[in-house]
């Protein structure tokens, strides 16, 4: 009697023509489509115990994740502690936004009934199967915070920056050796495409598509540390256009069939999963005479333009709010679904978590292959790295001002050694 089953559903989600597409210029409008958006879902049965990982091409979570696991719940009966949800991070996707009339609508008529709809087809398709997976070293992807002479931090290429240049695939088939699907997990900003108005998986969607020909099962792709990693294109930016997109997609197929053909050890495991919230700390906001003092030193306000004046105007948000009475919480939780096929395990983020972090609890797992998916179960945006806060930019600004109480500064060792404690718990289940 086989440990595991595994099923594989997947319904198309890309939306109608002029919709908004997410990431940069977030109001662009979808004027045609290059290739298909999907949502692939992998079911996982052992004995009583059923889980899914639906990967969606998606650049992320806005929408809440209670909706989206309730639609999925709905129709299969997984609750939601047992449902990893991880976006591809393509910023060529729509985008679902509680805030305004675009995104709830595809949210409704589109995402919740497409992914309940891939789900339950993943469900419906469980059959014994057997797993594998594949490692191969790949240059994809580029630390993107590139430093300029004068020490300001951009968006572009840093050669001398932390990155995790580990593919891995995660492959499944029937006893007989006929495929059921595959898992691509890379961690790489799916930005090549650029400010495009074509719907598109980005570079991703090139190796999803090689991987499955080659392989003949339906595969997926889940994003990894792509919060300070973005993709190498040739014109050193972390943006370029959707014919180099392609062509980065090119180099990532390669790597993809290489990680898959390199797996040499088919097992039947048993499947777990564990889920836990993470509480982790919260900054000091300090007394509203302070806050006003802060926004004072950052100097004339007509003169402060782009971040400064968007952070000044946060810090002044939040001395109105202490000043209406408001107590800030000390801590803010995070959602974990921890999903184990034997010694691989997978540990979701839901940040666009920097490489540093996520290579740390790599290192420190119990499992023998352990992959930490970003932009999963969640949308709080990035995460970086202590060693990366002095420096500033783009990120460490989101970080700080996305949220009316951001995460501490320090909350990165909280982060990581909680993932590794639960990690720990979860392999002596």
């Amino acid at each position: 009697m086989s440990h595991l089953m595994v099923g594989v559903g997947q319904a198309c989600i890309t939306p109608t023509l002029g919709t908004m597409l997410a990431g940069y210029s977030p109001m662009r409008p979808a004027l045609s489509v290059h290739d298909d958006l999907q949502a692939t879902a992998f079911a996982f049965r052992t004995g009583d115990t059923t889980a899914l990982l639906v990967s969606i091409d998606m650049c992320n979570l806005y929408w809440p994740r209670e909706e989206l696991c309730k639609a999925i719940t709905d129709a299969t009966g997984i609750p939601a502690e047992h449902i990893i949800l991880s976006c591809t991070h393509t910023h060529s996707g729509a985008t679902a936004h509680t805030h305004h009339e675009d995104g709830v609508r595809y949210a409704n008529t589109i995402l919740m009934p497409k992914l309940a709809e891939a789900a339950a087809a993943a469900v419906a398709a469980l059959k014994p199967a057997l797993v594998g997976w594949g490692t191969t070293w790949s240059d994809v992807a580029i630390n993107r915070r590139q430093i300029k002479e004068n020490g300001v931090v951009s968006l572009g290429q840093d050669p001398h920056g932390t990155w995790d240049p580990t593919m891995t695939v995660i492959s499944f088939r029937e006893p007989d050796g006929t495929p059921i699907g595959n898992i691509i997990q890379y961690g790489c900003h799916n930005t090549a495409s650029g400010k495009n108005d074509e719907v598109t998986r980005d570079w991703c969607g090139v190796a999803i598509d090689r991987l499955q020909a080659e392989s003949g099962g339906v595969t997926a792709f889940i994003n990894g540390c792509a919060g300070d990693c973005g993709p190498r294109l040739a014109n050193g930016k972390t943006t370029a256009s959707l014919q180099q997109a392609m062509e980065l997609g090119g180099k990532a197929a390669i790597d993809a069939v290489k990680a898959w053909r390199s797996i040499r050890r088919w097992e039947d495991v048993p499947m777990k999963v564990m889920f836990r919230e993470l509480p982790l700390p919260l900054a000091k906001l300090g007394t509203p005479e302070e806050l006003r003092a802060q926004a004072a030193a950052m100097g004339d306000p007509e003169t402060l333009k782009g971040q400064k004046k968007t952070a000044r105007e946060r810090i002044l948000l939040r001395a109105d709010w202490l000043e209406e009475g408001n107590v800030p919480a000390e801590t803010r939780s995070i959602p974990l679904v921890l999903l184990a096929l034997g010694e691989l395990a997978i540990c979701p983020l839901p940040f666009e978590i920097f490489s540093r972090i996520t290579l740390r609890i790599k290192e420190f797992s119990p499992f023998e292959h352990t992959l930490v998916p970003g932009h999963s179960n969640g949308s709080y945006s990035y995460f970086p790295s202590m060693d990366q806060l002095c420096r500033g930019g783009y990120e460490v600004y989101m970080f700080h001002n996305v949220f009316p109480v951001p995460f501490a500064d320090d909350a990165e060792q909280p982060l990581v050694q909680g993932c590794i404690d639960l990690l720990r718990e979860f392999h002596e289940m």
